[in-house]
């Protein structure tokens, strides 16, 4: 089933995101996702923030089917993903990019072969083996890898790397795969201060440079504040705040955490 898609100047369907009262559960009679319901398209920046345990990173992985919903409806520029299996879904994903905590690098692997694996899904089995890809995809990784300022380790093998360098290589997968939905599953969790803000930066301007919807789960609310258009508020499994960081006070995010300790 697919949803009616807002379309471009160009004609083309704006790349979006559309969740219908989502709802989780692992165990029955205890949803840790409660009728989820939100929107995201065009070039849009959305930080997703609440306490650990209150479903963030499960709504990220029913998002990429990870895990499969217990209700509700996922459509991806229009397209519902979550009735899709086998081949169907494996196609589907190709419109969803996400950067992970840990990176999920090729440790083995180089710079430009870990951006290469972006296009995995749009090669034959027999290339994806040899690692054969078209010149243009070639040419495509070279010229993101140059925007972010990995030129020079191109050969370098993934696991020399720094850890926001690392990060940069997984972002610049995740744009190689042209997707229609970037996911960020906390993409600053284990880098320093300053890195962090580098890439906050680096997501937030690609997202824009290639008009992908942008969903980070994030920890850090004053990096969602400084760098995303838009945050959503979760606690125990419902949104209680989705509006702009300008409007989120101390008060919301009192009934967001749970408290007001944890702001002294």
């Amino acid at each position: 089933m697919t949803i009616e898609a807002y379309t471009k100047p160009d004609g083309q369907p704006e790349r979006s995101l559309r969740l219908e009262h989502l709802v989780k559960e692992y165990t029955p009679g205890k949803p840790v996702l409660r009728d989820i319901s939100f929107e995201v398209r065009g070039h849009s920046s959305v930080a997703i923030i609440g306490p650990s345990g209150t479903g963030k990173s499960t709504l990220i992985r029913c998002v990429n089917k990870l895990i499969r919903p217990t209700s509700g409806k996922i459509y991806v520029s229009g397209e519902e993903i979550t009735r899709l299996s086998g081949r169907e879904l494996r196609h589907a994903r190709r419109k969803i990019g996400m950067v992970f905590q840990e990176f999920n690098l090729v440790e083995r692997l180089s710079v430009m072969e870990n951006v290469l694996c972006g296009r995995l899904g749009y090669v034959s089995s027999l290339r994806a083996w040899w690692r054969k890809y078209p010149p243009g995809d070639i040419n495509k990784a070279f010229a993101l890898l140059e925007s972010i300022g990995l030129e020079d380790f191109v050969q370098q093998r993934a696991d020399s790397l720094s850890g926001g360098q690392r990060q940069r290589v997984g972002i610049a997968r995740a744009i190689m795969q042209e997707p229609h939905v970037l996911l960020a599953d906390e993409p600053t969790s284990s880098l320093d201060p300053k890195t962090s803000v580098e890439i906050m930066e680096l997501l937030v301007h690609l997202s824009a440079e290639h008009r992908i919807p942008l969903i980070i789960n994030i920890h850090d609310v004053e990096l969602a504040k400084r760098f995303t258009s838009r945050v959503i508020g979760i606690s125990q499994g419902v949104i209680v705040y989705d509006g702009p960081p300008a409007e989120l006070s101390n008060e919301h995010l009192k009934v967001i955490y749970g408290g007001e300790d944890w702001l002294r």
